[in-house]
């Protein structure tokens, strides 16, 4: 199966307004810390899931999937391949709409767990990166800048 479709994508990044990050950290230099803040700054709730920590990014940090209280659009993937099927059994169960894994989480069962119970999936992809990419928002430091053109200076 294709877990890479760019319409899957765009679709997840145009109805999610809700993502749970498993594994978000609240060490401010983690790829998962820089991803929620990016995706909070850019309108989404983000909900922090992470046994170590009661709080991260200003949000209440849960233990798991299955203690978070409020409806879940995405459930973004920060941890270890191997854990991937607990946790996209844990997505289907909260009724989530979608299972992203972010880089290098791969996993074929926990994928196809959560592709079998009808959750939209991507696997292997930055979401912080395809919003910046489908939203027209990407620049090589991995930020917005607000500009839409380069300006040139002393060169004439």
């Amino acid at each position: 199966m294709n877990y890479q479709d760019p319409l899957t994508i765009q679709r997840v990044l145009n109805s999610a307004r809700t993502i749970a990050i498993v594994g978000l950290s609240s060490n401010e230099l983690r790829a998962s810390y820089f991803v929620g803040y990016y995706l909070k700054r850019h309108g989404y709730r983000v909900i922090p899931v992470n046994p170590r920590e009661t709080e991260i990014l200003g949000e209440t940090s849960y233990p798991s999937l299955l203690d978070v209280p409020v409806p879940v659009d995405v459930v973004n993937v920060f941890r270890a391949p191997s854990a991937l099927p607990g946790i996209a059994r844990d997505a289907v169960a909260i009724g989530a709409g979608a299972l992203w894994c972010q880089f290098g989480v791969v996993n074929e069962e926990g994928s196809r767990i959560a592709a079998d119970a009808g959750l939209d999936v991507v696997v292997d992809r930055c979401l912080k990166i395809e919003h910046a990419r489908y939203r027209g928002r990407m620049h090589w430091l991995g930020f917005d800048t607000g500009r839409v053109t380069s300006v040139r200076t002393g060169l004439q």
